[in-house]
């Protein structure tokens, strides 16, 4: 009766296994649906949110604080919103305590392994998060200030890419006079590759995936024609599908990924340059001549651009100025390619057709060789109005 009773106990709070690494970004490509991901970032950003979302993870626990008031980050935000648990401020013990794979339990602001508590912090509710919010506004005054002395400073380091296009690769892929359509990865691009079906359809514009966004495109049905990234973030069939790859590189030459490109029996060609490696892909794609530059995923709002950080603030947006004259979001090119024929007058041109070949099969005396013909035209009918609708 007594390993009865405690087979049947049900400890409170949820459980998950741990997934546990100091660095964020190098834990989202092994995290899973009801993972527990333990972290020590300091002002969890919106890129990392939405990943932890799409993973489906069940809670995050960091040991430093989400929101520290320097600005009003969104990530935190995003994840209470979708019903992940968020402790907050654990410390850094927790490292030494939760080994990677355990199976872990969270009740409020407590984390257990078994009944043992092994770390305590803040759990953030939606309220919660909105006050530091308001609170953190204030200190954007002072990330303006850092974010403009970021930028003198990477113009000074990178003026002659910026202004000359001095490091930038020779590729083989075609870009001149062409558009392109840049996809990186984000929670959303899936929707928008999907709003950009017709635009793709129409104008063939070169694709090019940058890190995770060539395995968006593949999973949309596309084949990129060239790729942008370390390849480490790529899938390995997404590598070979004969795209061109450019890898960026460290000032020194360093090439990181390059060795598992080697071993897949890839060439590659690299771009020693700082940045982000979507602004790598832009300053690519302005050089080598494309017309226009479509992208999907990126986001340079404000907010968003405090959001991912001094180190690439100020890459961004010098290099978004560089390219201003190019470059359009996928939501404007999805609202403005989209069909304005309203459905009432498609449905007037159906059955004025329709009314058309009845009156002709009335007056006609035709036999089942012209009712096959009228079925053909039928079909081709409707084939034509789907059009308008894809």
């Amino acid at each position: 009766m007594k390993l009865l009773s405690r087979q049947s106990r049900t400890l409170p709070g949820v459980t998950g296994v741990a997934r546990v690494s100091r660095r964020s970004d190098a834990l989202l490509g092994r995290v899973g649906h009801k993972d527990i991901v333990i972290i020590d970032h300091l002002d969890v950003d919106r890129a990392t949110a939405d990943a932890l979302v799409k993973a489906g993870v069940t809670a995050v626990v960091n040991a430093s604080p989400s929101i520290s008031g320097r600005y009003p980050n969104l990530g935190p935000d995003i994840l209470v919103s979708s019903g992940i648990i968020l402790v907050d401020g654990v410390g850094e013990k927790v490292f030494a305590q939760v080994k990677d794979g355990a199976k872990i339990r969270i009740d409020g602001s407590s984390v257990y392994v078994g009944d043992e508590l092994i770390a305590e912090g803040t759990e953030q509710t939606p309220e919660s998060v909105a006050d530091l919010m308001i609170e953190a506004k204030t200190g954007m005054s002072s990330q303006l200030e850092a974010f403009a002395a970021n930028a003198i400073e990477y113009m000074k380091r990178e003026r002659t890419l910026l202004l000359d296009g001095v490091g930038i690769p020779d590729i083989s892929t075609n870009l001149a006079g062409r558009q392109v359509l840049l996809v990186s990865a984000s929670a959303d691009n899936k929707a928008q590759l999907k709003s950009l079906r017709k635009y793709i359809s129409d104008y063939r514009p070169v694709l090019i995936g940058v890190d995770g966004g060539a395995d968006a495109l593949r999973a949309a049905g596309h084949t990129p024609a060239l790729i942008i990234g370390n390849p480490e973030s790529i899938d390995s069939e997404t590598l070979r599908c004969g795209a061109e790859v450019v890898i960026p590189a460290h000032v020194d030459g360093h090439a990181p990924g390059l060795e598992r490109l080697q071993d897949l029996g890839v060439g590659a060609v690299t771009f020693p340059a700082t940045g982000t490696t979507e602004d790598l892909a832009l300053l690519l794609a302005d050089a080598r001549g494309a017309s226009l530059i479509v992208t999907v995923g990126i986001r340079t709002t404000l907010t968003d651009l405090l959001d991912r950080g001094r180190g690439s603030t100020a890459s961004t947006f010098l290099v978004r100025m560089r390219v201003a004259n190019k470059i359009v979001e996928a939501p404007a090119v999805a609202a403005l390619y989209r069909s304005r024929i309203s459905w009432w007058v498609v449905m007037l041109l159906v059955l004025a057709a329709a009314a058309a070949m009845v009156a002709a099969l009335m007056i006609s005396d035709v036999g089942g060789i012209y009712a096959d013909l009228i079925r053909g035209w039928w079909n081709q009918l409707v084939e034509w109005v789907k059009g308008f609708f894809a």
